[in-house]
């Protein structure tokens, strides 16, 4: 290529360029002029504020997943069936008692005798089942209701309370408060000297009054004593242990020999079958 060549070729770029810079900076006064004609009430500024920032948002807060809740467990259709005619019975029976006509009280009625024969039912199958569970038939639990089971079960008890009472006569007495003019106190002096010789515990009598009575002839004279143990009642009863001064109330009143010997046998049974504390005197015996 010659260098003639070459001078044209470098000529049309230059030109090329310069035509390219002159069309943009008309583009760029033509936008101006438009702007401005079209935006003239502003008039001319030669700096104008920026435009404000955007409000940066704060990110979105992060929160734990809950857990979600177990649902209720769902109920036997037995116990929903019984919630169900139960309130059906209340509403029924309530609906009668406001307006008692023939019909409502009927139907009151018909469904309370449905429950009846129901609960029926249930008592005859618990009662099968006690029958064939020993540990859980309450005819052999505690006291038996079978005429021959309940004599044998009171000779048990007698003979047990009768060796209980003779270990308790070798460390306690029976205190009997009374009055020589009192005639529940002589009608029930000889139930307590009976008591005395079967069971061998001595009787401690001790006259309010300072009279003896039939079968207590010579008694003590009360020094105090009735009135430390709030005796306000005769004839009176107490268990004693002179050794450490533990008094105990057994009745007041006309008691029988057996209902001496059962109060005993309880009172004197292990702390945890005995009475509340609050029932116990301490005192120094003379």
């Amino acid at each position: 290529m010659t260098m003639r060549a070459m001078r044209h070729i470098a000529a049309a770029i230059a030109f090329t360029v310069t035509a390219a810079q002159s069309l943009a900076q008309a583009t760029d006064s033509d936008r101006h002029s438009v702007s401005y004609w079209t935006d003239r009430q502003r008039g001319w500024h030669f700096y104008e504020d920026p435009e404000p920032e955007p409000i940066k948002q704060p990110p979105p807060r992060v929160t734990a997943a809950v857990p979600a809740v177990n649902a209720a467990p769902r109920k036997p259709p037995e116990i929903v069936a019984f919630e169900h005619i139960q309130q059906k019975l209340d509403e029924y029976r309530n609906v009668a008692i406001m307006n008692p006509t023939e019909a409502n009280v009927r139907r009151y009625m018909e469904l309370e005798s449905s429950i009846v024969r129901q609960a029926s039912l249930f008592a005859d199958v618990a009662q099968r089942v006690a029958w064939s569970t020993p540990e859980l038939d309450p005819t052999l639990q505690g006291r038996p209701v079978n005429a021959k089971a309940l004599e044998v079960f009171e000779q048990d008890q007698l003979q047990a309370r009768s060796q209980s009472i003779a270990t308790l006569g070798r460390d306690h007495v029976l205190f009997f408060f009374f009055r020589s003019d009192c005639p529940y106190c002589h009608a029930f002096a000889p139930t307590v000297a009976a008591f005395q010789a079967r069971y061998g515990i001595n009787v401690v009598p001790i006259s309010i009054d300072g009279g003896g009575i039939p079968g207590f002839p010579d008694p003590r004279r009360d020094n105090g004593i009735a009135s430390t143990l709030h005796v306000t009642q005769v004839p009176a009863v107490f268990l004693a242990q002179p050794f450490t001064g533990k008094i105990t109330p057994i009745g007041f009143g006309v008691l029988s020999e057996s209902q001496l010997l059962e109060r005993i046998s309880i009172i004197s049974a292990p702390a945890s079958e005995a009475p509340s504390a609050g029932a116990v005197e301490r005192i120094k015996l003379q």
